[in-house]
């Protein structure tokens, strides 16, 4: 079961110590080979101070037919990037807080993909799973709550979560700050593509419904969602935030709760959303390289284009 690799991650996130190093060896001792961290400094008010660091975490499961394998015909390339400002508060909070619930489905869908390819269930294709390990931000005032702050600018996490190689990204990001969506569980959002909002994938509420048991719930975005996040204009948070380094579809996978919480709160995340981001995650990601599930419906979307042209300038 997924849960034993959330409950594994989430311990080790709560460590005040954590750093991408630690992760890295638990990814490499469940069989990762290809696993690197880079480390960049944290952004202070004093851009010299460079003692708190921010490590991003990059992590490629080798897919039986993927581009690593370099064949002629490789299955495509699925993407789950872990959205976060940072795991801890340090000094203002004492352990984890709910801001940390995307890497830790990102980092647990890693490590069961992990142990599914040693065990030799392999998948179709290759998956590229990122996120960044940070235990001292700010918290930033917020409408209907604060948010934690980010250890480095939005462009600068893309830069190191969002992978060419990503045919398709999973974007996940905690969602609980917010009154838009007033649902104890997760919820994806429409696909995001080169500035069109588009329909939400039947395939991915399917294999949501197949995960939870439940009806599938999703949640709105709108144009300024998938707009670069230091434009000015209100943002419902950064979980469409890798759609303006791609040209690839993206979707947003939130946790999300029936009241506001916090994201700088401990005390705030909850397994058994944790475990159901995770199921769907990894199905999500055998079923894509599989090429049995599709983000969006490419004949449609290029109607469209057709029809009114490239959105692309929202990415900029």
């Amino acid at each position: 079961m997924s849960s034993k690799f959330v409950s594994a991650i989430y311990e080790l996130l709560d460590d005040p110590g954590i750093n991408g190093q630690k992760v890295v060896d638990e990814l490499t001792a469940l069989g990762a080979t290809d696993a690197t961290i880079t480390t960049t400094p944290v952004n202070y008010e004093a851009p010299e101070d460079t003692t708190q660091i921010c490590d991003f975490i990059k992590v490629v499961i080798k897919g039986s037919n993927g581009k690593s394998a370099g064949g002629e015909t490789p299955a495509p390339t699925m993407g789950i990037i872990g959205r976060l400002g940072a795991q801890q508060a340090q000094p203002d909070r004492i352990g984890k807080v709910s801001d940390s619930d995307g890497s830790i489905v990102a980092l647990a869908s890693a490590m069961k993909l992990l142990d599914m390819s040693a065990k030799g269930a392999k998948l179709e294709g290759d998956v590229i799973i990122t996120t960044h390990i940070a235990t001292h931000v700010s918290i930033t005032p917020h409408d209907p709550v604060d948010f934690m702050g980010m250890p480095v600018s939005s462009d600068t996490m893309n830069d190191y979560e969002v992978d060419d190689d990503m045919d398709a990204i999973l974007s996940v990001d905690t969602s609980k700050g917010n009154s838009i969506i007033k649902h104890r569980g997760i919820a994806i959002s429409p696909t995001a593509k080169e500035g069109y909002i588009l329909r939400v994938a039947p395939d991915l509420v399917t294999l949501m419904e197949y995960a939870t048991g439940r009806p599938a719930k999703t949640f709105p975005i709108t144009s300024q969602d998938i707009t670069p996040y230091d434009n000015g204009v209100y943002h419902f948070n950064s979980i469409m935030q890798p759609h303006v380094a791609t040209t690839a579809p993206v979707v947003g996978l939130a946790i999300t709760a029936k009241t506001v919480v916090p994201g700088s709160e401990t005390g705030t995340s909850y397994e058994s959303e944790l475990v159901d981001a995770t199921v769907f995650a990894v199905e999500v990601a055998k079923q894509f390289t599989w090429q049995k599930a599709a983000f969006y419906d490419a004949d449609e979307y290029q109607t469209l284009f057709d029809m009114y042209g490239s959105l692309a300038f929202l990415q900029k």
